[in-house]
């Protein structure tokens, strides 16, 4: 009997983090898919990946893609994207993104996504100091 309690503990261990896994897999495909858009200068595309209240910040995909282009500059255009570690607390994930600019500069990103009430997860912020920097 014991056995069998040892086995369903371990089964519902496993599945939650087969989801965790899931979530992270997701969220990182958000940040690709927005990573790509940028690339493209798919504004709109680039746009439908933020969350609801970063889309009241910036109303509208030409005012977005512009604080990008001008603030995050490292994250709209680059020579490499790389993920790194990801933290996942209730139905939010923190993913950190390793970046070398266009001008050959490390940078590190740190991403934050929501899941939604559909179970996308969108972003809803991205930090950026450069690699070695003191936060």
């Amino acid at each position: 009997m014991r056995i069998a309690g040892l086995v369903v503990a371990l089964t519902i261990a496993l599945s939650l983090l087969a989801a965790r896994a899931d979530d992270v897999t997701a969220a990182q495909g958000v940040i690709r898919a927005q990573e790509q858009a940028f690339i493209h200068d798919d504004a709109s595309a680039a746009y439908s990946y933020a969350a609801p209240a970063i889309k009241q910040i910036f109303p509208a995909p030409d005012i977005f893609m512009s604080m990008v282009q001008n603030g995050h500059a490292p994250v709209y255009r680059h020579k490499s994207f790389e993920f790194g570690d990801s933290k996942i607390e209730g139905s939010s994930v923190a993913q950190r993104v390793h970046i070398i600019d266009a001008n050959g500069e490390a940078w590190e990103a740190l991403y934050t996504l929501e899941q939604q009430a559909d179970g996308s997860y969108k972003i809803t912020g991205c930090s950026l100091l450069k690699a070695g920097q003191a936060v």
